[in-house]
């Protein structure tokens, strides 16, 4: 594949979360009020997808290992259109919940191998630069998902916004079916083998670097998913802002992180992985400090949960890109089990959060940005204890697809 093919891949591949999910959120005050649920009920629907897209991920990292990344891709795009299409055709809260359901496991292939695909081509350093281009381009995906989302809400109902996913899934299976090349250096046959899998996590748990980083993404992307789950509620049902608006509102919060994963090349060109995390963990923290503080002080306008909420942003956009590459750097014979792992941890880390916030959500504020501060001091604390002693992946000097070498 060329340079340009690749990245082009391993964007849309990772976007598939943003689609999922951000395309959605604006629909989620119309389904309670359609189905006359509950706002926990209709936080299953989200949290839901999030925990069988992190089951999986247990399942799919083996079966790339072992097959090789283009069929469970293959397999997974495949399934994931057609739970699009039975969510977009639920009658009730229930089936909705099924649909995302499937759908969420189905997923779980894109993210598995778009992670694995970066550790078959790359070193840890050269990939988490890849990666902060890639993921920049899944920031401008999830910039403009929400806008099209409330466009789509507000114009034909919350199903055409689950049909848009229908449509992202099915040309996301005829890419990888027409462009996509096989990357996987070895197929491991043994690799689904129960005892097999049982060892790999074993020693991926064992693995100080693995536990680090794996940590620090949990961190960033529970704050992330705070934002997620809880801002169409404050947004729209607390602070009176349209559905439309609250697209646009939420695109900015993406702008800030395709900002951040600009920010985070620089970071790595001149600090490498530690230094970057360290420094990006300052914004992370002055974002969830900053929107918990300002409504501690009794100021409740989207200003002041808006600008704040940037920072983390700025801050989870360094981290994404060091992160994803870094957790699975020094496991190249087993980089999809290794991937799968860490990418289950950080949607169990989500399901937990969306449970706590389906019973919390109100008529406040103060779940989102309580929520935002204590993950944004995990983050800070980890980045700045944890990744500094055992965060540096190991690495060689070897051909970059890219152009150049990666060392």
């Amino acid at each position: 594949m060329s340079p340009g093919v690749i990245v082009a891949v391993l964007m849309l591949l990772l976007s598939i979360q943003p689609i999922s999910t951000d395309l959605y959120l604006p629909a989620l005050p119309t389904l309670q009020r359609e189905f006359m649920a509950t706002t926990a009920s209709v936080q299953l629907t989200l949290s839901a997808l999030i925990i069988c897209f992190g089951l999986g991920q247990l399942v799919c990292g083996p079966l790339a290992d072992r097959f090789g990344r283009k069929p469970v891709l293959l397999v997974g795009m495949a399934l994931y259109t057609a739970a699009s299409l039975l969510a977009s055709a639920a009658q009730s809260i229930d089936a909705l919940v099924l649909a995302r359901a499937l759908q969420g496991a189905a997923m779980a292939s894109a993210v598995t191998c778009g992670r694995s695909i970066v550790r078959d081509l790359f070193q840890p350093h050269e990939g988490a630069r890849v990666m902060s281009r890639a993921l920049g381009g899944l920031g401008a995906v999830a910039m403009f998902s929400p806008i099209v989302g409330g466009l789509a809400v507000q114009w034909s109902g919350w199903h055409a916004a689950v049909l848009v996913t229908a449509l992202y899934g099915a040309s996301l299976l005829a890419l990888i079916a027409l462009r996509f090349e096989e990357t996987v250096p070895v197929r491991d046959p043994l690799a689904t083998h129960p005892a097999r899998v049982l060892r790999n996590w074993g020693q991926l748990l064992r693995h100080p670097a693995f536990r680090a980083w794996t940590a620090l993404l949990c961190c960033t992307y529970g704050g992330i998913f705070v934002v997620l789950a809880g801002s169409s509620f404050v947004y729209i049902n607390v602070l009176g802002t349209s559905r439309v608006a609250y697209g646009v509102i939420l695109a900015t919060n993406s702008a800030a992180y395709i900002a951040g994963t600009v920010y985070c090349r620089r970071l790595l060109l001149r600090h490498g992985l530690r230094g970057a995390v360290r420094r990006g963990a300052w914004w992370s923290l002055a974002g969830g400090l900053g929107v918990a503080g300002i409504s501690l002080l009794g100021v409740h306008n989207v200003w002041a949960v808006m600008l704040p909420l940037w920072l983390f942003a700025f801050g989870h956009g360094v981290h994404q890109p060091c992160g994803q590459s870094a957790v699975v750097g020094p496991f190249p014979d087993k980089a999809g089990t290794a991937a799968s792992l860490s990418g289950f941890a950080m949607m169990f880390t989500a399901f937990c959060t969306g449970q706590v916030l389906g019973r919390t959500l109100g008529h406040t504020v103060y779940p989102l940005t309580l929520g935002v501060a204590a993950f944004s001091i995990g983050v800070f604390v980890l980045a700045n204890t944890v990744i500094q002693r055992h965060g540096e992946p190991a690495t060689r000097r070897t051909a970059n697809p890219l152009g150049g070498s990666t060392a």
